[in-house]
């Protein structure tokens, strides 16, 4: 059964332990609550999950238009009925997904398995009440373009004989005469970060249900106020 949630990233903070005297590092996790906008079968798409919203799209200062107005005809389709000729003719073929009649939600993902979840139910931090252990997905801090010093700890070149004004570079990436070629994935400079991480098998200290957060062991990827998936590991020991 699928259990998670979506959440945003608050900061890090320490636990204390009275008992044992342990001191522990913790990712404090505003988590939910969340939308249920779909539940994928594999009748109808070929695999199973559920696609949960956080947030609502921020309404502009000054405006006393609705947060739907907001968010585009697609993203209002999305969660809500709306009149077009195409919804009547799917809903005429009987094709027409039910709708969670809600806000456009800001932060859309799917969490894959089997859930018991219906459309337009509210999934709470609660429902990691009773595992242990967790997998967080985020997307890591971006650092722009650096060097492969920097973004592989490469050691760099010497620092003596024969090497002049190029201490910090690559050395070589061709193969000889044969392949003649550099292959694909040869670590370079480049972009460093910004990308999809995902952290498994982290330790979930505390849940609070009462003000939504998830405290959780160790460290999480990107910034605060980064948006996270959390998700219950498959990686228990």
């Amino acid at each position: 059964m699928a259990k998670g949630i979506l959440g945003r990233k608050v900061g890090m903070t320490q636990v204390f332990d009275p008992e044992t005297g342990v001191v522990t590092p913790v990712t404090v996790i505003e988590a939910g609550p969340c939308k249920v906008l779909q539940v994928r079968t594999p009748e109808k798409d070929g695999y199973s999950a559920v696609q949960l919203g956080f947030g609502e799209k921020a309404r502009p200062k000054k405006d006393l238009r609705s947060r739907q107005s907001q968010a585009s005809r697609a993203e209002r389709g999305h969660v809500a009925d709306i009149k077009s000729k195409r919804s009547q003719k799917l809903a005429a073929a009987g094709q027409l997904r039910e709708k969670a009649n809600c806000e456009p939600a800001k932060f859309v993902r799917e969490i894959r398995g089997n859930s018991e979840s219906e459309v337009g139910n509210e999934v709470k931090v609660d429902v990691l009440a009773e595992v242990p252990r967790v997998d967080v997905m985020g997307i890591s801090k971006g650092r722009g373009t650096a060097g492969v010093m920097k973004r592989h700890n490469f050691s760099g070149q010497r620092a003596t004989h024969g090497v002049k004004k190029c201490h910090r570079h690559a050395g070589g990436t061709g193969m000889s005469a044969y392949p003649s070629r550099t292959f694909k994935g040869k670590r370079m400079a480049g972009r460093y970060g910004n990308a999809q991480v995902t952290v498994r098998n982290l330790n979930l200290v505390q849940v609070d249900a009462e003000n939504n957060l998830l405290l959780v062991e160790g460290a999480v990827p990107g910034p605060n106020g980064g948006y996270l998936v959390i998700r219950e590991t498959n990686m228990k020991k």
